[in-house]
């Protein structure tokens, strides 16, 4: 199981974000992943980085990491307009860029309103989001589609996509891998270094494929628990 991180970009100042990939990468962690949010959820007006320019600056500032969205919400960008930043990033990146995502939810409709970006519903969101994950998978991109609802798994399952879960128990990832969904998880890691080493390997031996840890994190302490984990 790889081990990658969220940044902090909930700032006006990219330095932190920008520190915590070059920590990251130092450690040996496995990859970077970053939000579309417009705002901190639940906190409008506070500051956020966006996630396009961010990954762009991460692709000349990185050699060897996983670079992600997690995830790009699907009506928030046109769909094409979408599509060509992950062909970018893919490109400049090497083949590093992995395309998270997703539909968005009741939560991120205040954020689209704010900014004047039409909230659709949601039958609607899903079909583009099948769209979109078939073309960019179609041409070599990785995907990963956001949340565990039952439609957003059979998009996942008709195109043989990973789903990726947040916060979801140990027990939740086993399930879909039984049924023959691979699975990337996001969420918090709690404790120190043994501790997120215990949670690290029940997500492992769920049959998890990614573990994105958000933010804050120590990093030491997770790289340390990636170790344990990966060399077990």
């Amino acid at each position: 199981m790889k081990v990658g991180i969220t940044l902090p970009q909930f700032a006006d100042d990219a330095g932190p974000a920008l520190a915590a990939a070059a920590r990251a990468e130092a450690l040996g962690l496995d990859g970077v992943f970053c939000f579309d949010h417009l705002w901190p959820m639940g906190r409008p007006g506070r500051p956020a980085l966006s996630a396009w320019p961010l990954l762009g600056a991460l692709v000349t500032s990185t050699r060897t990491l996983t670079i992600g969205s997690l995830v790009a919400r699907i009506g928030l960008l046109p769909d094409r307009l979408l599509e060509s930043a992950a062909h970018t990033l893919a490109a400049l990146s090497g083949g590093r860029f992995l395309a998270g995502i997703g539909t968005g939810d009741h939560q991120s409709a205040p954020e689209n309103r704010a900014f004047g970006v039409p909230y659709e519903h949601a039958a609607l969101r899903r079909r583009r989001l099948g769209q979109v994950a078939a073309r960019l998978a179609g041409s070599g991109i990785a995907v990963w589609v956001g949340g565990g609802a039952p439609p957003t798994l059979e998009v996942a399952r008709a195109h043989g996509l990973t789903v990726n879960l947040w916060g979801a128990p140990a027990s939740r990832v086993a399930q879909l891998r039984a049924g023959g969904l691979g699975v990337s998880w996001g969420g918090e890691l709690e404790g120190e270094s043994a501790a997120m080493a215990e949670q690290l390997a029940a997500l492992a031996a769920a049959g998890a494929a990614w573990a994105v840890v958000a933010a804050p994190v120590s990093l030491d302490a997770l790289a340390e628990a990636a170790r344990t984990v990966q060399e077990t």
